[in-house]
């Protein structure tokens, strides 16, 4: 499958310890992302080691210089060293930043063979169809393979195609003793919108949903799927869009209440900046009808089949685009917030609701022309 060939590729390269200096992961598909981190901890970070042998770090709190000479410096408690660099976004705001690609190249020509660094850009998405790559992201793409591309192997992390999607459903349930019925696997597909990382849980919930019996139906999706919507980030944007503070807290509360809590704040956090982002496009597109819905929203930035009509009635609440991206500053910041380790992640979280459902400060109006003295 075309999707999951360069995350397969650089797995396999893992396995076998075919390594490049250093490589980047592209891309926003967190399904792949997570794949690529298991594959490196598996191969390459023994539990026990894991303490001098994993790193991590983000360039915007730590210049690219400081980490290329910690790769240098072998190290005495582990035999291996990975370097997991976030932040790559960092190198590209204002501001020359030659010197630090020629160290990375310099670095490159000569590197530390006991020592992998792993840039991650994720920042960026890529949608299954890359002609269909909103601008921004295509021009920070075609930076990055211009700088960082020339120096490292890139690996693609695109979004996955509704078909593929149900094709590694199906085949993964097959590969452990399980039958996933197609019509199952495409009704899973869609209900979640096509979001792998989500497609995955909830088919490993499904797998064990249905124990002995080794089939996974399409009852059985609309059993399990349906219950988790009633929990699900769309009954919090309900809220919020509502200025619902109080339901819009509660709602929080059950989600963090539910399966890894606090630990999924990113993800929850994602999932909420990409209903905001498509509720902006609703907006922009003056989208009336679920149908019109399908033609507005492009392959992997689809909403689920039952929440079409939801999204409709949230997107129309709000009266302005200023409104819609006001949201998303706000939850951009708070995955800052989240980014910089704070003492409480529900109380970033909890801090959030309470901004997205307060109303916008009004702006003091500048002076028109008529008020100008003459």
């Amino acid at each position: 499958m075309r999707a999951f060939a360069a995350t397969e590729k650089f797995v396999g390269d893992i396995q076998q310890r075919k390594l490049k200096p250093c490589y980047l992961l592209a891309g926003d598909e967190a399904f792949f992302r997570r794949q690529c981190r298991e594959a490196v901890l598996k191969h390459l970070v023994p539990v026990d080691l894991r303490d001098f042998s994993l790193h991590e770090y983000d360039l915007a709190e730590t210049p690219l210089v400081e980490v290329l000479d910690g790769a240098r410096t072998p190290s005495l408690m582990a035999p291996f060293q990975v370097f997991f660099i976030r932040g790559v976004k960092a190198l590209y705001t204002r501001g020359s930043h030659e010197a630090d690609f020629k160290a990375l190249e310099e670095y490159a020509a000569n590197p530390n063979p006991d020592a992998l660094l792993i840039f991650v850009a994720d920042h960026i998405s890529i949608p299954a169809d890359v002609r269909r790559m909103e601008l921004t992201d295509r021009d920070r793409y075609e930076r990055i393979r211009e700088t960082l591309g020339q120096i490292c192997g890139i690996v693609e992390l695109a979004r996955v195609e509704e078909g593929e999607a149900v094709r590694w459903a199906i085949e993964t349930g097959g590969a452990s003793g399980v039958k996933v019925d197609n019509d199952a696997a495409r009704e899973l597909v869609d209900a979640l919108g096509g979001d792998m990382m989500l497609v995955a849980n909830e088919l490993e919930k499904l797998m064990l949903y249905v124990g002995d019996k080794k089939r996974v139906t399409l009852g059985d999706v609309e059993t399990m799927v349906l219950a988790a919507k009633q929990r699900s980030l769309y009954e919090l944007t309900d809220a919020i869009s509502a200025k619902d503070r109080v339901r819009a807290l509660g709602v929080l509360e059950a989600i963090l209440s539910t399966g890894e809590g606090e630990e999924a704040a990113i993800g929850h956090l994602y999932m909420l900046a990409k209903t905001f982002r498509q509720m902006l496009v609703i907006f922009e597109k003056r989208v009336r009808d679920s149908r019109a819905l399908w033609a507005a929203l492009w392959q992997g930035f689809r909403v689920p089949p039952f929440a079409a009509e939801d999204i409709l009635k949230q997107a129309r609440r709000y009266k302005s685009r200023r409104e819609l991206t006001r949201a998303l500053r706000l939850v951009a910041r708070a995955d800052l917030d989240l980014r910089s380790n704070p003492p409480s992640k529900r109380l970033v979280l909890e801090r959030l609701v309470l901004d997205l459902c307060a109303e916008p400060a009004m702006t003091e109006p500048g002076w028109e022309q008529q008020q100008l003295p003459v």
